[in-house]
């Protein structure tokens, strides 16, 4: 351990270390974990706690190989990897390479050779001027026409649709999929983040990169950590039913849904999260541009609503746009493997596993923000949307050649499929709790 513990320590001085990746796996506890990246070894148990992108991504890779994560997720892999010489333990000798990643791993470098990791600059400066434009249209319509019933539905469907449409482009801006800089991706995700939709930065990267590195996992997926009000899969329904687990009548979930799901979770749910997450980590940025997004809100509203009227037209609106992201965000992932993280599978295989595509085209592509391609945008997180559809072939080509389902659905199905999946899975919770 000497030689090793030098290495992992800085010293430049000290030989490789020649380890196996049964070792390897065995680091994987809170208090002791490594991972591997390109067939070395990593010691992450104190880098994690100051890792840019938050502890827990690197904590579900302990004792694993983090390879096509890692490269998945950073453009700047130089100078990422200035910072992992500090925390480098030795090299691993066996490191396993199945076909199928081989496969995939040639594949990124094509696409980065073709140049599909590169934004079209066009796109996005007309997606960031139309989101813009809707919410001038909102406040518009109210100051032209008035007050009246139709003009605030009106108003309030335009700015429901902004606020959509910019939480479509805040992702692309959180994937640094716009700007390959850290810096310049930070900046626009804070403001339309915080200015535009009165959101946190931290608090979206906090959940998001999670659910990117261990999708539809227990523990490991904070989308899926909604066990107090549905139950989703079809291995944990049992597994609680067994126990005698879960407070609700989850067999009349799909029911529920309608009025538990999608008309509460913006409005009510993420308002409450997100100003935990900025007092618990005292995150005064982002807590104050939130702040700024509603003085702004009542600048613009107040004058003509009044105080109350413009906190209900606030809450229609994210009542309407709650729907929109619900469904649109849950479409592609609720209804897929949803399980515990005991079987250590490769990159491509689990993003598979837990992710569909909806058809392309121009309504979906605009109405889902591209996010109806989520399997390349799982494979290629900070690939920019405009590439899904060039790299979409290669991947069909990829998941035929090695057996793999490429599901790939109508709107209507993939929508369907949520309330089907959620009849099913509360059936499942039914009978393990009372047979």
């Amino acid at each position: 351990m000497g030689k090793g513990a030098k290495a992992a320590n800085g010293n430049c001085h000290a030989e490789p270390r020649q380890i196996t990746f049964e070792e390897l796996s065995k680091h994987n506890k809170k208090e002791d974990q490594w991972l591997m990246i390109d067939r070395k070894a990593y010691n992450i148990t104190e880098f994690a706690k100051r890792h840019p992108g938050g502890a827990k991504i690197l904590n579900h890779y302990a004792g694993e190989d983090a390879t096509d994560a890692w490269t998945a997720f950073h453009n700047d892999k130089e100078k990422v990897s200035k910072y992992l010489k500090s925390v480098y333990v030795g090299d691993v000798i066996d490191a396993p390479e199945s076909e199928l990643q081989a496969d995939f791993r040639r594949l990124r470098e094509l696409v980065e050779k073709n140049g599909w990791m590169e934004p079209e600059w066009f796109f996005y400066v007309w997606n960031f001027v139309h989101v813009i434009a809707l919410e001038v249209a909102a406040v518009w319509v109210l100051y032209y026409f008035g007050t009246g019933i139709i003009p605030i539905l009106t108003s309030m469907v335009l700015l429901a649709t902004s606020q959509a449409q910019s939480g479509w482009t805040q992702h692309d801006y959180g994937h640094h999929s716009v700007f390959k800089d850290l810096k310049r991706s930070h900046i626009f995700h804070h403001i339309t983040v915080g200015l535009i939709k009165g959101a946190s930065s931290h608090w979206w990267n906090f959940r998001h990169f999670q659910h990117h590195a261990k999708p539809n996992r227990v523990r490991k997926d904070p989308d899926i950590d909604i066990a107090y009000l549905f139950m989703i899969g079809d291995n944990i329904p049992v597994e609680w039913g067994k126990k005698k687990r879960g407070k609700m009548p989850y067999q009349f979930q799909h029911k529920y849904f309608f009025f538990l799901g999608p008309p509460l979770l913006l409005p009510i749910y993420f308002h409450f999260e997100i100003i935990y997450f900025c007092l618990k980590r005292k995150d005064w940025l982002d807590f104050s541009l939130a702040i700024l997004y509603f003085y702004r809100l009542g600048y613009m509203f107040g004058p003509l609503l009044g105080g109350w009227g413009t906190f209900f037209f606030y809450m229609g609106m994210r009542f309407i746009e709650s729907h929109w992201f619900t469904w649109v965000t849950q479409m592609s992932h609720l209804p897929n493997d949803v399980n515990r993280d005991n079987e250590q599978m490769d990159w491509v295989t689990m993003q598979l596993k837990t992710t569909c595509n909806v058809e392309p085209g121009p309504f979906n592509d605009w109405f889902t923000g591209h996010l109806n391609y989520q399997i390349e945008h799982h494979l290629f997180p900070t690939m920019p949307r405009t590439s899904f559809h060039k790299v979409q072939p290669l991947v069909m080509s990829l998941c035929k050649k090695h057996g793999l389902e490429y599901r790939n659905k109508t709107l209507y199905n993939a929508f369907a499929d949520i309330v089907r999946m959620l009849k099913k899975s509360g059936q499942l919770w039914y009978d393990a709790y009372y047979e």
